[in-house]
């Protein structure tokens, strides 16, 4: 069986950071994703994470988690973190979960 992969573009602008997500979000590549969110609020602490989800094509339980655990933290750090062009398959699954409301979902 093939191992899930999830590539990571990261690009910086003053006061945001914007990651590029492909792939799989799951229990086999959050561990990369939350590594480089929490580098980027030790680091530079930014006003604004966005990450954009256009290219993930699967997101599991431990992957939502994730999200939420890390918007949590970027709040603490006064940063905030948004997703960004959020898949009709991924927005199904926040809705379903109720896992929307606790997330920034940026439709712009």
């Amino acid at each position: 069986m093939e191992r899930p992969e999830l590539s990571i573009t990261v690009q910086r602008a003053p006061d945001e950071v914007t990651m590029q997500l492909a792939g799989e979000i799951d229990v086999l590549t959050v561990t990369e994703l939350a590594a480089l969110v929490n580098e980027v609020l030790a680091d530079e602490s930014p006003n604004r994470i966005v990450l954009d989800m256009a290219g993930v094509t699967f997101c599991d339980s431990q992957g939502l988690g994730t999200l939420v655990v890390l918007s949590r933290k970027a709040q603490h750090n006064q940063t905030v973190l948004a997703l960004a062009n959020v898949g009709d398959f991924l927005m199904r699954v926040l809705d379903i979960t109720g896992l929307r409301s606790a997330l920034m979902i940026s439709t712009a």
